[in-house]
C-alpha cells in the first residue's frame, strides 16, 4: 500500500504529540497539612486508609501522573495557629517537603485546616473568629510560598459534623454555623492570589461537607460523646470518599 506525503506527515505529528504527553506527565510531591481528619484517626490503619494515602493512590491510577509521593502531616486537635510558620507542626511539614526523594516533581501542599478552629472550647485558640481563621490561613499559605516558590497550595474546604459533636473538645451546633463560615473566607482568600500568584493557590475539593452531611451515618464514625453518638471522623469507606474528593480537586488544578 502506498502512503502519500500528507500522510506521512500525519503519522509522524500523533507519534510526537503522543510522545509529548507521555513525556510530559508530572511527578507530585504532596504534603497533606491537617487535622485528625487528615491523619485518618480512628481507623484500622491510617498508613493505608487515611485520605491522604486515598488521595496519592486515586493520583497514581488516574493516569496522568508519573512517581506521586506524599507525606501525611496531619494531627489531632490541631488548629490554624498550631500550624502558624515556625510552630513545631510548620517546620515539620516543611522539612517533609524537603526531603522527598525527586525534587524535581511538582510540590504540592494539600490544606484542610478549620473543624478545631471552629470548636466552642478545648482546642488551640478556640474558638477562632473568621477573620482570626482568614489571617492565620493567608500567614501559612504566604510562608509556604515564600519557602517554596514553585509550589502549588490547594486549600480542601472542611467537611460537615454533627452539631452534637462533643468529645475532648466541645463543637455543637455553634461550632458548625462557624465551620460554615469558614467555607467562602477560604474561596475568597484565593482569589487574592489570582494577581499575586497566579496559578499558585487554588480552592481544592467543595464538595464532601454537603456528601458527608447526607452520608454521615454510612460513612463517618459512630463515636460517643457528652451528646450522645456523634459524627466527625470518617470511617474506611467514608476516608475513600474524601481521598478520591482530594484527588480529583488536585487533578483538576494540574489539568
Amino acid at each position: 500500500m502506498k502512503i502519500n506525503k500528507a500522510s506521512l506527515l500525519l503519522l509522524a505529528s500523533f507519534l510526537l504529540s503522543s510522545f509529548t504527553i507521555f513525556k510530559d506527565k508530572h511527578d507530585l510531591n504532596i504534603v497533606f497539612i491537617g487535622d485528625s481528619i487528615t491523619y485518618g484517626a480512628g481507623l484500622p490503619d491510617r498508613n493505608t486508609q487515611a485520605p491522604p494515602a486515598i488521595c496519592a493512590s486515586y493520583l497514581r491510577t488516574e493516569g496522568r501522573f508519573g512517581n506521586v509521593d506524599f507525606s501525611n502531616q496531619g494531627h489531632s486537635g490541631y488548629t490554624t495557629l498550631d500550624w502558624l510558620p515556625g510552630t513545631p507542626a510548620f517546620v515539620k511539614a516543611e522539612a517533609a517537603a524537603k526531603a522527598f526523594t525527586n525534587q524535581n516533581a511538582q510540590l504540592i501542599f494539600s490544606i484542610k485546616i478549620g473543624t478545631n478552629d471552629s470548636a466552642m472550647k478545648g482546642t488551640h485558640g478556640a474558638p477562632v473568629a473568621l477573620a482570626d481563621y482568614r489571617t492565620n490561613l493567608k500567614v501559612i499559605i504566604d510562608q509556604l510560598l515564600k519557602d517554596f516558590p514553585g509550589c502549588k497550595v490547594i486549600i480542601q474546604h472542611p467537611i460537615w459534623y454533627s452539631p452534637n459533636t462533643y468529645n475532648g473538645s466541645m463543637y455543637l451546633q455553634e461550632g458548625l454555623t462557624r465551620l460554615e463560615s469558614y467555607i467562602p473566607a477560604i474561596d475568597d482568600l484565593v482569589k487574592t492570589y489570582k494577581e499575586t500568584n497566579p496559578k499558585q493557590v487554588f480552592v481544592g475539593d467543595t464538595k464532601a461537607f454537603n456528601y458527608f452531611k447526607k452520608n454521615a451515618e454510612t460513612d463517618l464514625q459512630h463515636e460517643n460523646g457528652h451528646q450522645g453518638v456523634f459524627y466527625l471522623h470518617p470511617n474506611p469507606k467514608g476516608a475513600v470518599v474524601l481521598g478520591e474528593y482530594w484527588g480529583k480537586a488536585i487533578a483538576k488544578v494540574m489539568r
